[in-house]
């Protein structure tokens, strides 16, 4: 599972680990979550692009986007088969450039984030599949998904399922999509080497997509995880008692 990740690196140093022919200018996020524009790297006409999609795949064939499941990852045991991917992951890969991503682990009955990232702090691509939805007045939407696998042995200590990182050295052989076999690929769409990622506990502040900001990947402590998960707490409701007054009657103050 991939439900919130981080682009924190400088805009020219993504495009030269990328190679692609645009020099878009934006600012770091701490907090991308499903629905927004994300950086999607492409080929098209054999040099690759940088472009805005939508976080949420849509295939070509829905009809009603509102009553339609929000795909933002697809599983690489069954992308293949699945009708929402079978056709994407054969001729539109894409890389999602990142810096990391929180994932969250139940302690004690609550939702602790962590954030998650390479251990020698270089920037990472997502493996990514997208789609272009037509509308039915035209309107044109690029939407795209993340590729997961199975948990490695020492990421599976917080989940199940982590996202697909393509290397820089593999980032062409992912991108190719002259021809139409995916068999090149496969070996590709795997977890992360053990110790290739590091992780800390982070503020529960990251729960909240309007919270965006640096902040939200300082570590937290042991202490202040606990203050988080008191404050969280349902306070239970007090019932006041109205104390007697010299007259007999109840009061207020």
């Amino acid at each position: 599972m991939c439900g919130r990740f981080v682009i924190t690196s400088a805009p020219a140093a993504l495009r030269q680990l990328f190679g692609y022919i645009e020099q878009p200018n934006f600012p770091p996020r701490y907090n991308v979550a499903p629905t927004q524009p994300i950086p999607v790297v492409l080929v098209e006409n054999g040099a690759r692009h940088f472009r805005l999609m939508r976080w949420g795949l849509l295939p070509s064939w829905v009809r009603d986007p509102k009553g339609f499941t929000l795909l933002i990852n697809a599983r690489s045991e069954t992308v293949l088969e699945k009708p929402a991917f079978k056709k994407a992951i054969r001729r539109r890969r894409g890389l999602i450039p990142a810096d990391g991503y929180y994932e969250w682990k139940s302690i004690d009955g609550r939702k602790q984030p962590f954030f998650i990232h390479r251990a020698d702090g270089e920037p990472l691509g997502f493996a990514a599949v997208f789609e272009t939805w037509i509308g039915p007045n035209g309107e044109e939407l690029d939407t795209v998904a993340i590729v997961t696998a199975a948990a490695g042995e020492d990421l599976a200590a917080l989940h199940d399922r982590v996202p697909v990182t393509i290397s820089p050295r593999d980032f062409e052989r992912w991108l190719d999509i002259r021809g139409d076999e995916v068999d090149g690929v496969l070996p590709l769409m795997m977890a992360p080497r053990i110790g290739e990622f590091a992780w800390h506990p982070v503020s529960t502040r990251v729960n909240r997509v309007v919270n965006d900001d640096e902040q939200l990947l300082l570590p937290i402590s042991a202490e202040d995880m606990e203050a988080e998960a008191e404050a969280a707490k349902p306070k239970k409701a007090v019932r006041k008692v109205a104390a007697a007054s010299d007259d007999g009657q109840g009061s207020l103050f």
